[in-house]
């Protein structure tokens, strides 16, 4: 089986394949690569209606030259203050406009701007100049939620940390909810009477939830294995 990077050449089938409709499936089979390959290199490029060969070969070499700088200390552009400060008031924004609280949509995504991913609550605090009272009220929303996690770090200090599982988990507990929602609804399917109007109504309300509560850990699932693979 080939190993290292898909070549132009392959790239070229897969976008022949995706192309004439063909699964991910059988165009690894065509290259004798694995089928995670594949649907990884069409995922990271677009989808299957987007992708492109000639440009997924430059992004795949953006990627490696990004990589390697970033592995090479001090060579690393450093972004203007200014710059990120805004950026970074602008992705708290996002979050506020998703539901979180406004304090808790700056500390969220201050959290998921450092390079180690993970803060203490003293340096939360002097990064967003507020009080420590409020990083706790802030991040006692975010672990409910199951937006952030506890660690400790090499000094056994509390950081609180953003990852790819912390992500994943999130996401199931949102798809657990909305299944929750299917299973009160059927409930009340017989309390009201099988065959009435409302009860069809909440029988819909739950054929529904189910469908997307599945179809969101499905999606999951094959998110964390495509994009966070096991390692080792």
């Amino acid at each position: 089986m080939p190993g290292g990077r898909l070549t132009p050449q392959e790239r070229q089938q897969i976008t022949a394949g995706l192309a004439g409709g063909l699964p991910y499936a059988e165009i690894a089979r065509r290259l004798d690569r694995p089928t995670s390959t594949v649907t990884r290199e069409v995922m990271r490029n677009g989808g299957p209606t987007a992708y492109r060969a000639d440009l997924a070969g430059l992004a795949t070499e953006r990627r490696a030259r990004q990589r390697k700088k970033t592995a090479t200390p001090g060579t690393a552009p450093q972004p203007r203050p200014q710059a990120v400060r805004d950026y970074e008031a602008t992705f708290a924004a996002v979050f506020e406009q998703g539901g979180l609280p406004k304090m808790t949509a700056r500390v969220v995504a201050a959290i998921y701007m450092t390079d180690a991913g993970g803060l203490t609550a003293a340096e939360l605090a002097g990064r967003l100049r507020i009080s420590p009272a409020s990083v706790s009220k802030a991040i006692a929303f975010l672990e409910a939620q199951g937006l952030v996690r506890r660690e400790r770090d090499d000094r056994r200090r509390e950081r609180y940390v953003v990852d790819d599982d912390v992500l994943y988990q999130s996401t199931m507990a949102s798809a657990r909810s909305t299944a929750h929602l299917g299973v009160i609804a059927r409930q009340g399917v017989g309390v009201l009477g099988a065959g009435t109007p409302a009860a069809d109504r909440l029988e819909n309300i739950a054929r529904f939830v189910d469908f997307i509560s599945e179809a969101i850990i499905r999606a999951a699932d094959q998110a964390r294995d495509i994009l966070h693979p096991p390692k080792g």
